[in-house]
């Protein structure tokens, strides 16, 4: 009887390891292809490749096409908010095919703007930013739920690709535009492409079998808009992402006003993309390493890459090494907070209060961008800009170190 029993006992161990293979396997497929979908979504991290262009074939300012980057990113963060929560009533498949067609759809209006600011921020500015929004949060909060015990590799690994897509196309884009292609039809080629390649990825994602109603549970909004430990989070998403941006949306005229040829200016677009990408990666192993003190640490390292950048003007090879930097310390603001929020109020809690967080970054995209190119408007120079941006980067360590101190103690509030 006891030999029956064990075999019993034994397939049903068989079986389980077997399901739980499949499992894994199934979700490094989804993270896959949540790295690809985000590489496409990233590339507005090329953004700059688009500034001359723009300004030179078409007129518009240098303030016009960093209202529009700014643009992308505020409604992209704003219709996370809203695509976070459907990914959970729905499906995070439904909500980011939806995000893929408005991608495209954005792009391709764009393209056919004759060059009309009002039309290329409505087409990329807004409705690319609103289908950005929707795609971006749910790779993110599906991976956590596949490794809830990696939360900080996977989801550094997931951003990564966001990262990356600035290399991929500042390549091709400054490859296009390099051989004579315009502009505009540079954006009908990227809203083509890559809404085909979001909607395949977007077919692939899925939750895991069997998630409990535990794992599904709701946050007490209330009560946690109450914490000074989450307000901490926004802040330092605020100040990293502020200083970062101002950067990223000026990056190639910085180059380019200081003496280095639009090639190299290049070079520096795709090393802060490179950069950016790997930053991503090893805050996340960081992150599962330390903890909250990642934070912290990244924003002083983003700090260091900024105050590099002063000093480099004139070498082609040393811009690119302080860009990549820049990128390695800007990257860390989409890993270690969303990582942070898993920690403190489970990962399910992704979805709900990560898009809430992410605003901050989606304010800091329309002022930080915009006030770079303010500045250099109005002084000639980017060294206004660099300075602003450590400022704002030390007074976010200063204040989140504060915050943090006085939330201790705090306990994450879940609700069936």
């Amino acid at each position: 009887m006891s030999k029956v029993t064990d075999r019993v006992k034994s397939a049903a161990d068989t079986k389980q390891d077997t399901c739980c293979v499949e499992n894994t396997r199934r979700g490094w497929v989804v993270v896959a292809a949540s790295v690809v979908m985000q590489m496409c979504l990233g590339g507005i991290y090329a953004w700059s490749m688009f500034v001359n262009p723009l300004r030179d074939d078409y007129k518009l300012t240098t303030t016009q096409t960093q209202i529009i980057f700014g643009v992308i990113i505020a409604a992209f963060t704003i219709a996370m908010v809203f695509a976070g929560r459907l990914q959970e009533i729905r499906s995070p498949r439904l909500v980011a095919s939806i995000g893929a067609l408005m991608f495209g759809i954005g792009w391709i209006l764009a393209s056919f703007s004759g060059g009309s600011f009002p039309v290329i921020l409505l087409g990329i500015g807004i409705i690319g930013g609103v289908g950005i929004g929707f795609c971006y949060v749910c790779p993110l909060a599906t991976c956590v739920k596949w490794f809830p015990h990696l939360k900080g590799f996977v989801t550094g690994l997931a951003v990564a690709g966001f990262g990356g897509g600035g290399v991929l196309l500042s390549f091709v884009a400054g490859y296009l535009i390099e051989n004579g292609n315009n502009v505009l039809e540079v954006f009908r080629t990227i809203g083509l492409v890559y809404g085909v390649i979001l909607l395949v990825c977007a077919a692939i994602l899925c939750v895991p079998k069997g998630l409990s109603k535990g794992e599904r549970a709701n946050v007490l909004f209330g009560q946690v808009f109450r914490e000074s430990r989450f307000w901490s989070l926004v802040v330092g998403m605020f100040c990293g992402t502020f200083a970062g941006l101002m950067v990223i949306g000026n990056i190639k005229p910085i180059g380019t006003s200081v003496g280095l040829s639009p090639e190299q200016a290049g070079v520096a677009v795709a090393a802060l993309a490179v950069g950016n990408a790997v930053g991503r990666i090893c805050w996340g192993v960081v992150y599962d390493r330390i903890g909250w003190v990642a934070i912290p640490l990244s924003l002083t390292a983003l700090c260091a890459a900024v105050i590099m950048l002063l000093p480099s003007a004139g070498s082609g090879s040393v811009f690119s090494l302080a860009s990549a930097f820049v990128g390695f310390g800007f990257g860390a603001c989409f890993v270690v907070y969303a990582a942070q929020i898993a920690s403190y109020y489970g990962h399910s809690a992704v979805g709900n209060l990560y898009p809430i967080v992410f605003l901050a970054y989606g304010l800091s995209g329309i002022l930080g961008p915009t006030v770079g190119g303010l500045l250099f408007d109005k002084t000639g120079s980017y060294l206004s800009a660099m300075i602003v941006s450590a400022v704002m980067i030390i007074s976010g360590v200063t204040v989140i170190t504060i915050i943090a101190r006085r939330g201790t103690g705090e306990v994450p509030v879940l609700v069936e």
